[in-house]
């Protein structure tokens, strides 16, 4: 009778540790400034784009990734990075393993995570980073993106 309870415990604090984690992971994706659009069909983000003549930011990414949450604590939560991205950017986060991810991660060919993307309207990559990148060079890739020179300053506040 004793093992029974005992086991039945280790069950509940595995049950209690584990809600506790994704309650964790919950908020810390709160946390992030960039405004990403919420679970959309990537052709309604192309059709988005097109429309309201703007490029695309796209980070592939998967649950599992240790560089994919450090982006989103210390690159994503940052407020100049996060208004450098939403004033020029349709922002989205696309997971490789759900969804439409496992087509997008085939047709533009990722297989690192985090998979960043500046597009055009049309889906076509304009510039690509596999693996994470810090604010210095993700600002960068923008401004190529954009086809500014870095000393043009958008959203350098």
């Amino acid at each position: 009778m004793i093992k029974i309870n005992n086991i039945i415990l280790f069950f509940l604090a595995i049950t209690l540790v584990s809600s506790c984690k994704q309650q964790q992971v919950i908020t810390k994706k709160q946390n992030t400034l960039v405004n990403f659009i919420p679970d959309q069909l990537f052709s309604g983000i192309l059709d988005q784009a097109e429309a309201n003549d703007q490029l695309i930011f796209l980070e592939v990414y998967t649950e599992w990734c240790l560089p994919c949450k450090i982006m989103d604590e210390e690159v994503f939560s940052d407020k100049p990075m996060a208004k450098f991205l939403n004033d020029n950017f349709l922002n989205v986060k696309i997971n490789a393993e759900k969804g439409e991810g496992p087509d997008i991660s085939v047709i533009y060919g990722i297989n690192q995570y985090p998979t960043l993307l500046f597009l055009d309207a049309k889906g076509r990559q304009l510039v690509r980073k596999d693996g994470s990148s810090y604010n210095r060079e993700l600002r960068e890739m923008g401004m190529k993106a954009l086809g500014l020179g870095l000393n043009e300053g958008i959203g350098s506040n």
